[in-house]
């Protein structure tokens, strides 16, 4: 068994729900905030037998989004506040994956 544990962005949670559930993949979906991917995220937990695990990143993939987004640098350093920064395109959502053993299963 492994656990996959899946961040997303909000905006393609409720599509990687149904995609899990359409190819029979049980998935608990925990809404969190800040990360990797800043705002707006949801965390998948996800259990699979190993030989499964390329079929659930598959899913992932294929539902998880990157998006451009203008974004205002910010200034650590105060005597730079004054001169306000151009803003920058970067790139946000995807997913972040983690692939970890299970040591013990148990369903009760």
């Amino acid at each position: 068994m492994k656990l996959i544990v899946a961040i997303v962005q909000d905006k393609d949670s409720q599509h990687l729900e149904a995609n899990l559930v359409k190819n029979n993949f049980r998935a608990t979906k925990l809404p969190s905030t800040g990360g990797f991917l800043k705002a707006g995220n949801c965390t998948f937990l996800i259990g699979v037998e190993e030989e499964k695990v390329d079929d659930v990143l598959a899913v992932i993939k294929k539902t998880s989004h990157t998006r451009s987004q203008y974004v205002t640098p910010t200034f650590l350093m105060p005597e730079a506040a004054s001169s306000m920064a151009d803003p920058v395109e970067v790139q946000v959502g995807g997913a972040t994956c983690f692939i970890l053993p299970v040591d013990k299963f148990v369903r009760f």
